[in-house]
């Protein structure tokens, strides 16, 4: 498994519900992706957007991460997505 956290500035004075609004409007984009196992939209000060994406694979996430992709997010919020990849080894889930 593969963890990529994604992070992007918002614009000025974004608040939660509205960084929710616009989070709700691309999920989904996401329900249903080949090898997501599962997604965190977040929220950070600044105000900063982001999330936390638990993939089968790197290739499963690269696919998404495209070149075009990257570009959607920096038009919507005016910078390209910064991503950092992770080996994700151990869960624990005590939603089980």
């Amino acid at each position: 498994m593969i963890t990529a956290i994604v992070r992007f500035p918002l614009p000025p004075g974004t608040s939660l519900e509205e960084a929710k609004t616009l989070f709700e409007q691309s999920a989904p984009n996401y329900e249903g992706a080949d090898g997501l196992v599962r997604k965190y939209y977040l929220f950070g000060e600044g105000p900063e957007g982001g999330g936390v994406y638990l993939w089968e694979s790197r290739e499963a996430a690269d696919k998404v991460y495209s070149q075009e992709w990257r570009q959607m997010i920096a038009e919507r919020y005016g910078k390209a997505p910064e991503i950092s990849y992770f080996e994700t080894p151990v869960i624990v889930d005590n939603k089980k």
